[in-house]
């Protein structure tokens, strides 16, 4: 059997790389590393357990540093770990700097890179991860985009060789997880109601680390009429702590701040939310599997067709009412297979079978 190396980095990964494992496993080997980019609390046993997950072959264990310290920590040993393995290809998926160290490493090797969730674009040249992506994009063999904007994107930077529209195979997770999510979790036992509550997540450091932006973010939350429930990502705590601000004290008792949550805790908190808060492009796209209504304080997206069928809207909290626009929003008709029809796993595995015959 042909080998491939899968690389991931953060327990979002993980869960995109589920299902394709799943189906992958079937026509090839596979060596799965984790280069420890994000650390979770979660990514325990009872993680990979509970969501039918493959453990790491590896795990390198590169923590939080520079992007530039971090990516160069991660390419040498990745290189380390292609020359012991000597894999037939390498799958990687998304943008972060794991994804952009695997693809340096792969591209160096003349080891052919396949790209998972390819031609994505925020145009924001700002954001880290839109470098990371168009890089990834343009040394890799196979490029699996989520839907036509995707491929669009491709061909407008003249990438059209080993391109295909799959679908999400974030889609393919949902519809695998949520059943287990519903069975395990509800809005209840976090001390809200079914449909009476916002689900709030912010950590993009646009967001967290100018004090100015994130109290704008916190007293737009503070104004809205049903409670929020807000799970704090790491950053967005330490940020708080710095400030010097205490949550219950300085933003109300309408703002229910949590420990983060796991994947099927959100899943299930998103579906019976009245509405999400998010700076998270997975939340985001989650939200629309959920059909429930989406409010991105970013000024771009990378899920642009979300924006487009009236599903996500764009809220700079600094100079737009959120509250307002939240209580004017008027849903549109929901377009069902915007991102495919749960297959995507099954093509791109079967498209890596073929290429490596």
């Amino acid at each position: 059997m042909k080998t491939v190396m899968t690389i991931v980095g953060a327990r979002p990964q993980f869960v995109k790389a589920a299902p394709v494992s799943r189906e992958l496993r079937k026509r090839c080997r596979e060596v799965l590393v984790h280069t420890g980019q994000h650390y979770d609390y979660s990514m325990a046993g009872v993680f990979f357990e509970e969501l039918r997950i493959p453990k790491p072959d590896y795990d390198l264990g590169i923590g939080s540093s520079s992007h530039g310290r971090q990516t160069g920590e991660m390419l040498i040993s990745l290189e380390a770990l292609m020359l012991e393995n000597v894999p037939d290809a390498v799958l990687v998926y998304g943008d972060t700097n794991s994804t952009l160290a695997g693809a340096l490493a792969a591209s160096k090797l003349r080891i052919p890179l396949f790209h998972v969730e390819a031609g994505l674009r925020s145009y924001n040249r700002d954001m880290p991860e839109e470098i990371n992506r168009v890089m990834t994009d343009h040394v890799s063999a196979l490029l699996f985009a989520p839907m036509a904007e995707a491929v669009s994107n491709l061909r407008a930077e003249r990438v059209t060789e080993g391109v295909y529209e799959v679908g999400d195979v974030m889609y393919d997770a949902v519809l695998f997880n949520e059943r287990l999510a519903a069975a395990k979790h509800r809005s209840e036992d976090f001390g809200v109601p079914a449909g009476g509550y916002y689900l709030a997540t912010i950590h993009r450091p646009s967001n967290t680390d100018d004090p100015v932006r994130l109290r704008a973010i916190l007293q737009a939350l503070r104004s809205l009429d049903q409670p929020v429930l807000f799970p704090l990502h790491p950053r967005t705590g330490k940020m708080l702590k710095a400030m010097g601000d205490s949550a219950e004290r300085t933003y109300g008792d309408n703002l229910l701040f949590t420990e983060p949550l796991s994947y099927l805790e959100m899943l299930a908190l998103e579906r019976q939310a009245k509405a999400i808060i998010t700076d998270s492009g997975g939340v985001q796209k989650e939200a629309y599997f959920a059909k429930v209504p989406c409010f991105t304080l970013r000024s771009e997206t990378e899920w642009v067709e979300t924006v487009a069928c009236g599903w996500n809207t764009l809220v700079d909290p600094l100079t737009m009412d959120l509250g307002r626009i939240i209580g004017d929003y008027r849903p549109r008709a929901y377009i069902e297979n915007l991102y495919g029809d749960g297959t995507a796993s099954l093509q791109i595995a079967e498209l890596i079978h073929q290429y490596l015959q």
